[in-house]
């Protein structure tokens, strides 16, 4: 049956946009690399759905989306940033490392992966998500890159400010951080309080241009810990 395959395409979709996200990045192509990540998490979002509509779900299938991811949300953004190790200014006592650091962008591959392991064992995660998902973060640096290129790479920057950000968002992806999930109930806002106060901070966020999709991330981000400090009380 042709329509078994569909999803699956789907998935190969998405990972060849991950390896294109990939090369753009080594050769300094911020935009079209944060595009191909766009477009791969389109794939990524529409494979699972036409999956559970076809009714043709199958291990083969969640095993290969996790490959995909890894190369989409988790190399992809590496190269990103192995690529801008490249450009930005290095304090003097980075100097040294200046050849060796750029290598050090790999770990969030490295910590994607682990993220997405853990994300397919971890039964907590079906209504909500616990750590950063991974086309979160790769969007956020993705946007982020593209949208502050010249502050990042200015001498109000360095090398130092950006491996300390990027082993932090490392650790966010595997942190036991609830987040809430995107998903409405209903129409009410009784139900789906959290995520309109979340869709009303996204469309603050679109002026700031390529920069909207890190902004967003971040407030996504900040929201969940303000619910669940609430949560807390």
């Amino acid at each position: 049956m042709i329509k078994k395959h569909i999803p699956n395409s789907l998935t190969c979709c998405n990972l060849m946009c991950g390896c294109m996200a990939t090369g753009a990045a080594f050769y300094g192509n911020y935009r079209w690399a944060i595009v191909v990540i766009i477009v791969g998490a389109v794939f990524d979002f529409f494979d699972g759905m036409v999956a559970r509509l076809l009714g043709v779900s199958s291990p083969i299938g969640k095993e290969l989306d996790s490959l995909a991811d890894v190369v989409t949300f988790g190399v992809a953004p590496s190269a990103i940033l192995f690529y801008l190790f490249h450009e930005v200014q290095y304090p003097a006592f980075l100097e040294p490392a200046a050849k060796l650091l750029p290598y050090t962008a790999f770990l969030m591959a490295a910590f994607s992966a682990l993220r997405l392991a853990k994300f397919n064992l971890d039964t907590r995660q079906t209504t909500s998500f616990i750590g950063l998902p991974t086309p979160a973060n790769a969007l956020f640096w993705g946007s982020l890159v593209v949208g502050q290129h010249a502050f990042l790479v200015s001498a109000k920057f360095n090398a130092a400010f950006l491996f300390l950000f990027m082993f932090l968002s490392c650790l966010l992806l595997v942190a036991e951080v609830p987040l809430f999930s995107l998903k409405f109930k209903d129409l009410s806002w009784e139900h789906n309080r959290v995520q309109y106060i979340f869709l009303a901070g996204c469309l603050a966020c679109l002026p700031l241009g390529a920069s909207a999709l890190a902004a967003i991330v971040v407030w996504y981000v900040a929201l969940s810990l303000i619910v669940n400090s609430r949560r807390g009380r």
